[in-house]
């Protein structure tokens, strides 16, 4: 059987930088919204939706999707793992969004965006895709970044215990939520998962809006809300769907990280939460972790006889798997 070639990961990685980017400035929006967490968050889903819809028909008319051949399954919310990514992703934005008001918003990125470790230890549990060393010395260097970022707030004491553990619980329904979305990727196109998954979660969050103030009392409220559907709903996790098609998905958790970074600069421009060198300095670690993650993932080179009647084995599940992370469609 003829060997595939790698897909190219710059792109990918690329794609991935810039929906980490646009995915960081939610935090944001959800301090200036003039509704309540959980009301912004079903916003951001309701009004990114009819832009999703179209992205799902193209995809369905025009097959963008490389994974959108003849003989596709059809998308239905039957699907069970379409159901719960919209599950997970609901749970993910219902604490992420009530955390920002407890605490700061670095500290609940941070909390948030563990999810990668997670994402690392359910693959290897679930689908047997066994880390390499220097890539979890590239996630430990990552996370500690990130604690380098956040040493300021941390010793000064002033995020809330409660804010810090549903930043915490996010990151779970978070990692979840990569998992089931890099699955779906293997059988349907971006735009498709994405509109559905959307749907599920702003359906879910409907009846938790409406016990909070639903509607802005003012135009520039409107605004806000379309800002972050579009900018963090419709860029961010597109961009990210593509690029987690070129990535795997423990990869492209690592590079979620990158969100961290741009949540402090944005707090620092918008907020005025200033940036200590030492934050600074952790932005360059993490940044650097994720050079060094993509470095780690060159494969070693293959055994001739031996390996190829195991690999065939593992070879299935893993293009599965690789696949799967040919789908992913949502993020934060």
């Amino acid at each position: 059987m003829p060997h595939k070639p790698n897909r190219p990961e710059f792109p990918g990685l690329i794609a991935l930088l810039a929906g980490a980017l646009a995915i960081g400035s939610s935090g944001i929006f959800v301090r200036v919204s003039e509704t309540g967490p959980t009301a912004t968050a079903f916003w951001r889903g309701c009004l990114a939706l009819p832009l999703l819809a179209a992205w799902a028909w193209l995809e369905r008319r025009h097959r963008v999707s490389p994974a959108a051949a003849p003989g596709t399954a059809r998308v239905s919310l039957r699907e069970p793992l379409l159901v719960w990514a919209g599950v997970f992703f609901a749970g993910d934005l219902a604490l992420w969004h009530a955390s920002l008001m407890l605490t700061s918003v670095a500290a609940s990125s941070l909390e948030a965006n563990c999810a990668p470790m997670l994402v690392t230890l359910f693959a290897w549990a679930l689908w047997g895709e066994r880390p390499r060393l220097p890539f979890l010395l590239a996630l430990a260097l990552a996370f500690g970044g990130m604690l380098l970022i956040l040493a300021p707030k941390l010793g000064g004491g002033s995020h809330a215990l409660l804010g810090d553990a549903l930043g915490l619980g996010t990151a779970c329904f978070y990692a979840a939520y990569i998992l089931a979305v890099a699955r779906l990727r293997g059988r349907y196109g971006t735009g498709i998962v994405m509109f559905a998954s959307t749907l599920v979660f702003t359906l879910i969050l409907l009846p938790l809006a409406l016990l909070q103030k639903f509607l802005p009392a003012t135009a520039a409220g409107w605004w806000v809300l379309l800002g972050c559907a579009m900018t963090a709903q419709v860029l961010g996790q597109g961009l990210i769907a593509y690029a987690l098609a070129h990535l795997p998905a423990t990869f492209g958790a690592l590079g979620l990280y990158v969100q961290v970074v741009a949540a402090g600069v944005y707090a620092w421009l918008l907020l005025g939460e200033r940036l200590a060198p030492v934050q600074i300095a952790g932005g360059a670690v993490v940044l650097a972790a994720i050079a060094l993650a993509r470095r780690a993932r060159v494969a070693p080179r293959v055994a001739p006889s031996a390996a190829v009647a195991d690999a065939r084995g593992a070879q299935a599940q893993r293009a599965s798997i690789q696949s799967s992370a040919a789908r992913h469609s949502e993020s934060r």
